[in-house]
């Protein structure tokens, strides 16, 4: 009498199968792509350029207060539109209780400068103790004449 053997083992197929990582993946990177220009912080304005502009690291922070002038004067205080009386009464709100009273202020380079001074009195009436210009940092800075 003989005894069958089954030898199973040699079927067992150990290699892993990537491609549902891989489309899962492609689809994470996708959402992503789509996803991360939405997530700019504020209006968008073009900024004044300058050669040697002051780092304000307080600036990307959650809870920074950000004011967004626009070319055509219109005020942004955290991307809702407000007016001058709005503004001083929104930014004493979230100051109220603060240690850091610090605002900063994202202004169109063509704007013109009664928008952009009136924020600054708008935002100074609100208690504010330091206010913060913010600009870009230019490409091909000029070189300094030689003398």
């Amino acid at each position: 009498m003989a005894i069958a053997v089954r030898n199973e083992g040699a079927k067992v197929n150990s290699n892993i199968n990537v491609t549902p990582m891989v489309d899962v993946m492609l689809v994470l990177l996708i959402i992503f792509m789509v996803i991360t220009p939405m997530l700019q912080k504020g209006v968008s304005v073009d900024m004044a350029k300058a050669n040697n502009p002051m780092p304000l690291p307080d600036a990307d922070k959650e809870d920074a207060l950000i004011v967004a002038v626009q070319r055509d004067g219109a005020v942004f205080f955290d991307s809702q539109r407000v007016s001058a009386e709005e503004l001083t009464q929104k930014v004493k709100d979230r100051v109220q209780g603060r240690t850091n009273k610090q605002v900063f202020i994202r202004a169109d380079a063509r704007a013109k400068y009664k928008p952009v001074v009136d924020v600054v009195d708008d935002v100074r009436s609100a208690g504010v103790d330091q206010v913060g210009l913010l600009t870009e940092q230019r490409q091909n800075p000029a070189k300094p004449p030689q003398q």
